[in-house]
């Protein structure tokens, strides 16, 4: 049960007022943020870009944390990345990052001490490094082949100590880096999927494809077909229809559980499937995704549970699979 606040409480107020101020600051920070944006941003990411092998990224303390989600960021929209600790770097970690890599060092100060010996590998071995920091004047600004300042923004405490504003500002613009090389390279939906097959979005990004049956599992057969071997094949799919094909393999119609109900009499088996069927079925595209086909079967009047599958590579109306209702629940389709 929702607690029910007064919104007259003084603390309730004071609270309220407290977190509306910290969400004002940090906004305006952003938006100067993004004001501030110029080619330094846009070298960054052609260093990026060129990258040959990962995009290590590093910092220390609460920069550490968000540099451990840029690079979750980075890696899940199709570039390589990985976190290096600036500690463990000092004792063998260094060994993570080659002369293919590029480095992104957070630093809010520019000078903290910890980043020193990956600032020093990556001078020695050439590795465009990336800086993000607020002090210009910084060792890792001077150090860094593109450093990218923060604009002067306070924090939001009200001490102005802790770090608020100043990580807000850093993972923002790592979302901006990550995002901005995502469209250079033209990363799309189905990349998206092939690195998230769990969860959620691996859900809402699964295809007709990948859930169809095909080959054969097909229940097909001719218009010719007697409908006493139609029922045997639509038995033996266990999918409640058989698709009726015509000489160049096209759908033309469909016969299903209701059709053999309606059409129920001494005669249905010596039938022709032609007989029988309901003509110009509805079908889906391979290439939709899972979440669309059960709007289309559940929206339809009336609804079913299958709809067969046409590519639109191949010949028009050439069934390539089909899919059951069920197939999508089971993946957590609904």
């Amino acid at each position: 049960m929702k607690a029910q606040l007064d919104p007259q409480d003084t603390a309730v107020a004071a609270d309220l007022a407290v977190a509306r101020r910290v969400l004002t600051v940090e906004a305006e920070a952003l938006n100067t943020l993004a004001r501030s944006l110029d080619g330094q941003f846009v070298e960054a990411l052609d260093r990026l870009a060129a990258v040959e092998g990962r995009v290590v990224v590093t910092g220390m303390g609460k920069s550490g944390h968000i540099a451990r989600k840029i690079t979750a960021t980075l890696a899940s929209t199709g570039t390589p990345a990985q976190f290096v600790h600036p500690g463990e770097a000092s004792h063998g970690d260094l060994g993570m990052i080659t002369a293919a890599d590029a480095v992104i060092a957070l630093s809010n100060s520019g000078n903290t001490l910890e980043l020193s010996d990956v600032l020093t590998y990556a001078k020695r071995f050439a590795i465009p490094l990336i800086a993000i920091t607020a002090k210009a004047e910084s060792a890792l600004a001077e150090a860094a082949t593109v450093p990218l300042i923060l604009p002067d923004a306070p924090e939001a405490c009200p001490m102005g100590l802790a770090p608020t504003t100043s990580t807000t500002m850093m993972l923002a613009l790592g979302d901006a880096l990550a995002v901005a090389l995502l469209e250079r390279r033209g990363f799309s939906a189905s990349d998206f999927q092939l690195l998230h097959p769990g969860g959620a979005i691996g859900k809402r990004l699964l295809r007709v494809s990948d859930l169809m049956h095909d080959g054969r599992e097909l229940p097909l057969c001719t218009a010719d077909t007697v409908m006493s071997e139609a029922i045997l094949i639509m038995t033996e799919c266990r999918f409640g229809c058989v698709g009726i094909v015509d000489a160049e393999r096209r759908l033309i119609g469909i016969i299903t559980d209701g059709d053999l109900r309606r059409h129920m009499d001494p005669s249905l088996l010596n039938c022709k499937a032609g007989d029988i069927m309901t003509a110009s079925p509805r079908t889906i595209r391979s290439s939709a995704l899972a979440a669309e086909a059960v709007a289309f079967m559940n929206t339809s009047n009336p609804p079913f549970l299958c709809v067969f599958v046409v590519d639109e590579a191949g010949p028009a109306d050439a069934p390539v699979g089909i899919l059951h209702m069920h197939d999508c629940l089971r993946a957590g389709i609904a």
